[in-house]
């Protein structure tokens, strides 16, 4: 036993198993010193909601997270008993501060003492803020690009009109805009109603966190062809009978409104109406058919009414047919007569209106496009009228195809003078430009 003992080999072994013990009891100590005890663990529980105590009725508080992430440390027994069950309560107690802004600590409730605790944030900024309503109006809203091509929106009709507005008092003096926004397929061609969320915005358009009542509204959008409303112009045509003075045409619509496309009614500025003054024999009222511009599709008006107020000299006296009632007219003083002259415009153009571009046109006759213009009006009338006054046309709207023409020639003028031409018609002749 004692040749063993003092054998090389047993104390080379007894120092190994020595300093095997010795690792061990400094790595114990090590982690005593730690603070940890065997037996002890750590976990992260996520996403614990925080519980705010506030006069929630008058007061808004921001700055709350709704959530946080708790670390628990401690015997490892309680530590997945807590997560497990998670019968906790971490909370923000506001209940006895004032107005403004606040840094406080997150507090926890119903955890052991023996576990320890640590919260990601365990301190928050909050603000506490005077809670206000307000009413605040509507604005509907659609995407115009949606509309079918000359459709637009008539009108937008919101029930109800204003909603209320709950929140804290910076935030509610920060809105800018209350919008429903409707929405549809491509190509919107009729009127109709949809339920939308109103949404209360800044002016940087970002949506900010209120109480909103009610949440949608009823909008009514009214949609119609493109249309547009001109002024309705009558215009004389055609030379009245011998011896009768056109004085005015008149009507009691002033204007007309057109449905169309966008690009045809953009170019109509104004609604021409011909009034024929050929056939008047005294003062008339006359229904006249409305013809369609091209490009229109609707019109608030077929016919319109015009009044024509004439005066007929004794030299049409005879030209009353003897069958025609004449009305007895009673004596009046006589008057002064004014002076009727006479004055003779030449070479007068030949303007063509209406003619297609794809056409050109040339005067077969006159060959020049050329005609005599004899105007008879009171002496005053006479000498201010200047050939730009008068324009002679004829209208080759309806043409469609090339040839030979023959159209009647028309004057436009002014009220009260009678004109006599020395060609009634024109031949022309059509050929593609």
């Amino acid at each position: 036993m004692d040749k063993l003992m003092d054998g090389p080999w047993f104390l080379r072994f007894t120092a190994l198993f020595l300093a095997i013990v010795l690792f061990f009891s400094v790595k114990a100590g090590e982690e005593n010193t730690n603070g940890k005890a065997i037996g002890d663990s750590l976990d992260i529980i996520h996403d614990v909601p925080v519980t705010v105590y506030y006069d929630n009725e008058n007061l808004v508080v921001t700055g709350v997270p709704e959530t946080v992430n708790m670390t628990i440390d401690g015997p490892t027994n309680l530590v997945q008993t807590t997560k497990l069950l998670k019968d906790f309560t971490l909370r923000v107690d506001l209940s006895s501060l004032p107005l403004g802004q606040h840094s406080v600590r997150i507090q926890h409730e119903n955890i052991s003492d023996k576990l320890q605790v640590r919260i990601e944030p365990a301190i928050i900024n909050v603000v506490i803020e005077e809670k206000i309503t307000q009413s605040f109006r509507v604005d509907p809203e659609l995407n115009e690009r949606l509309l079918a091509t000359d459709f637009n929106v008539v009108k937008m009709d919101v029930v109800p009109l204003t909603i209320e507005v709950t929140g804290a008092k910076s935030v509610i003096d920060s809105i800018s805009f209350v919008k429903a926004s409707v929405t549809g397929e491509q190509g919107i061609d009729k009127s109709f109603e949809q339920q939308a969320r109103v949404r209360v915005l800044d002016r940087d358009l970002t949506k900010l966190d209120v109480t909103i009542v009610p949440e949608q509204v009823n909008v009514q959008v009214e949609i119609a062809e493109y249309n547009k409303e001109v002024p309705i112009v009558l215009k004389p045509r055609g030379v009245p009978v011998e011896g009768v003075t056109v004085a005015a045409v008149t009507t009691e619509e002033k204007i007309i409104n057109l449905s169309g496309s966008r690009k045809a009614l953009d170019q109509i500025k104004e609604f021409s109406v011909d009034v024929d003054v050929s056939k008047i024999n005294g003062q008339e009222t006359l229904d006249i058919e409305l013809k369609r511009p091209k490009g229109v599709s609707r019109m608030s008006l077929d016919k319109l009414r015009v009044k024509v107020d004439a005066t007929v000299t004794e030299l049409d006296a005879r030209a009353i047919k003897p069958d025609e009632p004449v009305e007895p007219v009673e004596p009046v003083e006589p008057v002064e007569a004014k002076k009727i002259t006479t004055k003779e415009f030449k070479d007068v153009n030949v303007t063509i209106k209406g003619l297609d571009a794809k056409f050109k046109s040339s005067f077969s006759k006159p060959i020049d496009g050329l005609v005599v213009l004899t105007v008879t009006a009171e002496q005053d009338i006479i000498d201010m009228l200047e050939k730009s006054d008068i324009t002679v046309y004829v209208d080759a709207s309806g043409v469609t195809d090339e040839g030979e023409l023959i159209l009647p020639v028309s004057v436009e003028g002014p009220l009260g003078v009678q004109w006599k031409l020395s060609i009634g018609e024109v031949t022309m002749q059509i050929e593609l430009a």
